[in-house]
């Protein structure tokens, strides 16, 4: 399992995707141009000390990210699916995709590859990013049991 951000804008969200990806130990990659720097203090500081345990990848293209690290499948995330997420099923090796905040992902990036969305009440436009990607990610995890190997009670 794998997190990918697709441009993302806001450093706080990143930072909290970070911890996050510490904290279950998967890899996060984080595709050019971000809307910050990855020194930037807000970033740091929602990561807080749990940076060093971040297996974190940047990458200048999302064409790139492809070419090097060559995802068996993509699992595109976007209000746009018809495909709940606690109704798709997770692989072990999938790349969960999340785009930038204030756009989401280009429809000519999701062509040809898996979409879900996070059901949500019709007035709210679209969930946090970090949040959403929680959602996702914990989802993924139950499904594969990944979360029962690497965490032992």
């Amino acid at each position: 399992m794998r997190i990918v951000l697709f441009e993302p804008e806001i450093p706080p969200n990143t930072g909290n995707i970070a911890r996050l990806c510490a904290a279950t130990r998967t890899p996060l990659h984080l595709i050019e141009p971000l809307g910050f720097s990855i020194d930037n203090k807000h970033l740091k500081r929602a990561g807080l000390d749990y940076w060093p345990h971040v297996d974190v990848t940047v990458h200048p293209n999302f064409r790139q990210f492809l070419e090097t690290v060559a995802p068996p499948r993509l699992v595109m995330a976007t209000t746009k699916a018809s495909t709940a997420h606690h109704r798709f099923a997770f692989r072990a090796d999938d790349a969960i995709v999340l785009g930038p905040e204030t756009r989401g992902l280009p429809m000519e990036l999701m062509e040809g590859h898996a979409r879900v969305r996070i059901p949500i009440w019709g007035e709210v436009r679209s969930l946090n990013l970090s949040t959403a990607t929680g959602i996702l990610l914990f989802e993924a995890l139950r499904q594969t049991d990944s979360i029962v190997d690497a965490f032992p009670a």
